[in-house]
């Protein structure tokens, strides 16, 4: 069902407000130059991006919160999407329904530059995409998606869950001409969170990647045992780390401080199906994911690419 089909509010909305709603609805908050980027990427101004931004706010779909960036201080507009907003996109059946709103408060927190940088990492991606010929548009990254990691009640915060900045979908076709349907876990690190917090992280992927559920009746009526991500991947993800808020001496310095963590980790030196690695932003923007720019969180420090990334073993 398209945005138009979902009722009668929704059968004014126009085609370009019909493609702007689902981002802003799965990626909750996004700047004007966010928007511009995958939307409007041909046009040398946003004027029509901008008009529609307009219209859609006066309609009370979509609002916004200003950021001052930068040391003179200039204002950039953040966009993200009412609960009315969310209401005819949810009608529509264009992407998955997820319970939580950003609200006012939400967006003009100390939560929105994590946020942005995540959106900063899944349009580096699409804008390689599109360069490359691959496939990754701008609804083939969802954040904070739930895996179980152990049996337990479902509060918040729990452990029973690994919850990742993003899961992120990407086609690539190789220069034989294969196509490689690829998944990875994101983890964006601003450098707020104390290495050893990002290590115990990384240790819960390597957790999630063997953890069988208790057998329940359906399970138990087939015979069947397995691992839990089966049953929502191909194969288990690649995780990328991607670092920013700082410059590369510091970041690099992060990158020796996770790669000796992860060393001393049982989970993750005894070897498995985690594929990890560290990048920076600033390399995963400039030269894209299929060139040598990540740091392999075991064995040797060598640059790779993310389909490189090799199995961590001692």
């Amino acid at each position: 069902m398209s945005l138009t089909e979902s009722g009668p509010a929704a059968s004014s909305i126009s085609r370009f407000g019909q493609r702007l709603l689902p981002l802003l609805y799965q990626h909750r908050l996004m700047s004007t130059g966010h928007l511009h980027r995958l939307l409007t990427p041909h046009a040398r101004r946003p004027v029509y991006l901008l008009r529609q931004l307009a219209q859609l706010r006066e309609a009370g779909l979509i609002d916004r919160v200003d950021r001052r960036t930068g040391k003179l201080g200039r204002c950039e507009q953040l966009w993200y999407i009412t609960p009315w907003g969310c209401e005819i996109v949810e009608l529509s059946g264009e992407v998955t329904a997820r319970p939580y709103r950003i609200s006012p408060r939400a967006a003009a927190s100390q939560l929105q530059e994590h946020t942005l940088a995540v959106v900063d990492t899944g349009v580096a991606f699409t804008e390689w995409a599109g360069r490359l010929g691959d496939e990754c548009g701008p609804l083939d990254w969802e954040p904070e998606l739930a895996h179980r990691v152990r049996e337990g009640d479902n509060r918040i915060g729990d452990d029973a869950f690994l919850v990742p900045d993003a899961v992120l979908r990407y086609t690539h076709t190789t220069p034989e001409g294969r196509r490689q349907l690829l998944t990875f876990f994101l983890e964006i690190d601003r450098g707020t969170m104390q290495v050893s917090r990002l290590a115990q992280k990384i240790s819960t992927y390597a957790r999630y990647a063997t953890y069988t559920p208790l057998p329940g009746r359906r399970r138990q009526a087939r015979g069947v045992l397995r691992e839990a991500w089966r049953d929502r991947y191909p194969g288990f993800p690649r995780l990328l780390i991607v670092l920013s808020g700082a410059g590369p001496a510091a970041l690099a310095r992060r990158t020796r401080d996770l790669r000796a963590l992860a060393a001393v980790e049982p989970r993750l030196s005894q070897g498995g199906l985690l594929r990890a690695g560290v990048t920076t932003a600033e390399l995963l923007t400039a030269r894209g994911p299929f060139t040598p720019i990540v740091t392999p969180l075991l064995g040797p420090p060598e640059l790779t690419n993310v389909l490189l990334t090799p199995f961590q073993t001692k």
